[in-house]
């Protein structure tokens, strides 16, 4: 199912089940929630979106302690968690997803190839991440991590 499917499912059975979501962007840079708000209606249950691509943002909007950062990297399951609860907390929405990775074509590295992609989601229940490795260009990596997240939360609105 392409992205655009997906998050006309995504609205419709948020509304369906009156679940609000909220985003924390960086390197889809705010493609996720544009993908939501070209569905008619989704101002019914998508909040927002902080495009936090720079860590000081994550630190600064998101509340992501710089220790974190500085210690497991902007691309880690920590801040992607982390992001995750700032999201819900700011939006106060009952699901926020969270993204951050590596889009190339730079900034890889042995440890953390250009393609790492780590999701956290959190809800009223828990936070939980999970980490996806993508392959291709650039382009192709930010659109499969848009894909990823509207099937996650997809998964976890249903």
């Amino acid at each position: 199912m392409d992205s655009g499917l997906l998050a006309e499912k995504l609205i419709e059975e948020a509304a369906l089940r009156n679940v609000t979501i909220a985003l924390a962007e960086s390197c889809t840079g705010g493609m996720i929630a544009g993908v939501l708000t070209d569905i008619p209606g989704a101002s019914k249950v998508f909040l927002g979106s902080a495009v936090t691509y720079s860590n000081e943002a994550k630190i600064d909007i998101l509340g992501v302690d710089p220790d974190i950062i500085n210690d497991h990297g902007a691309v880690s399951s920590h801040c992607a968690e982390k992001m995750a609860e700032g999201a819900k907390r700011i939006f106060r929405s009952e699901i926020a997803l969270s993204v951050t990775g590596i889009a190339g074509p730079d900034g890889g590295s042995a440890e953390k190839p250009v393609g790492t992609v780590w999701f956290g989601i959190s809800s009223n229940d828990a936070t939980y991440t999970f980490k996806k490795q993508f392959s291709g260009e650039r382009a192709l990596i930010r659109n499969s991590a848009v894909k990823t997240a509207l099937e996650a939360l997809l998964e976890r609105v249903q």
